[in-house]
């Protein structure tokens, strides 16, 4: 593989593709000539099982917008893992949480965090929010012959944008087709009970802290009705992680303020029962 980019712009990935096309994670999980599978076959078994994981979600506050997800992982009707990171930082201001196939998820994250560092070496500045949310289109929509296997992944992406000094919020379906949302959204299979939540909550211009209780009421929720989706285990001490992305950067929330949310929320319940 040559060690300079030639004709290829400055995208990573599309040089990836012409040079070793073999490291691209539809190529590795789907190679060239195969052929996708039937429904049947899925079903029947034929395809691998491979820890999937839901629910991620995201939504704006006043300072930016707050990213989320729960940390299970199925295999079927088994609990693959529980502490699985669905919540990647990309850049110094933008971050994406992804529901799906947990492998190929983790790899598309890791391949959009260097395509994003590849270019700003290459052009000396960083790709606009929006450019970031186009860039990860065209992986999605890379991704596509992976979806034939079985092997669904799919991101929310959100980033502060500078120019207009607000967070953002963008989702995509399995094509690459990218869409923004205004306030907040939520995929994976609790996804749905998630936005119900977040619908009946939701203000414009929450606070940081009340913008938190509603994101993990709302995975609280989606864990309630989803057996795909974690909820908090105070006995392992596993919560769900969540992250700021503002004007200053990405900021983790801590475990130690999730954990004084969820017991504040669980005596709320215990009252209300």
């Amino acid at each position: 593989m040559p060690l300079i980019p030639d004709n290829h712009g400055s995208s990573f990935f599309d040089y990836l593709v012409q040079h070793r096309p073999d490291l691209i994670p539809a190529s590795r999980w789907c190679p060239p000539g195969s052929s996708a599978p039937a429904l049947d076959e899925i079903r029947g078994g034929a395809v691998p099982s491979v820890p999937h994981g839901t629910t991620v979600l995201a939504i704006k506050y006043q300072g930016g917008v707050l990213i989320a997800g729960d940390r299970r992982a199925t295999e079927g009707f088994q609990i693959a893992g529980r502490r699985v990171e669905k919540v990647f930082r990309i850049d110094e201001h933008s971050a994406m949480a992804i529901a799906g196939a947990a492998g190929p998820c983790m790899e598309m994250a890791k391949l959009f965090q260097t395509e994003l560092e590849h270019y700003e070496k290459l052009e000396g500045v960083q790709l606009s929010c929006e450019g970031k949310a186009n860039k990860l289109g065209q992986m999605v929509k890379a991704n596509l012959p992976m979806v034939f296997q079985g092997l669904v992944v799919l991101p929310i992406y959100v980033g502060y944008d500078q120019k207009r000094g607000e967070g953002r919020i963008f989702k995509y379906d399995i094509t690459g087709g990218r869409y923004e949302e205004s306030d907040y959204h939520a995929i994976g299979s609790g996804g749905k009970d998630a936005r119900n939540t977040m619908r009946e909550h939701f203000k414009k211009q929450l606070a940081e802290e009340e913008a938190l209780r509603i994101a993990m009421l709302a995975l609280y929720n989606a864990a309630e009705e989803d057996v795909g989706t974690g909820g908090p285990d105070p006995v392992r001490g596993i919560y769900p992680t969540a992250k700021l992305v503002g004007a200053q950067g990405i900021t983790d929330v801590e475990d130690g303020r999730i954990e004084t949310v969820y017991a504040s929320l669980i005596d709320q319940r215990k009252r209300e029962a």
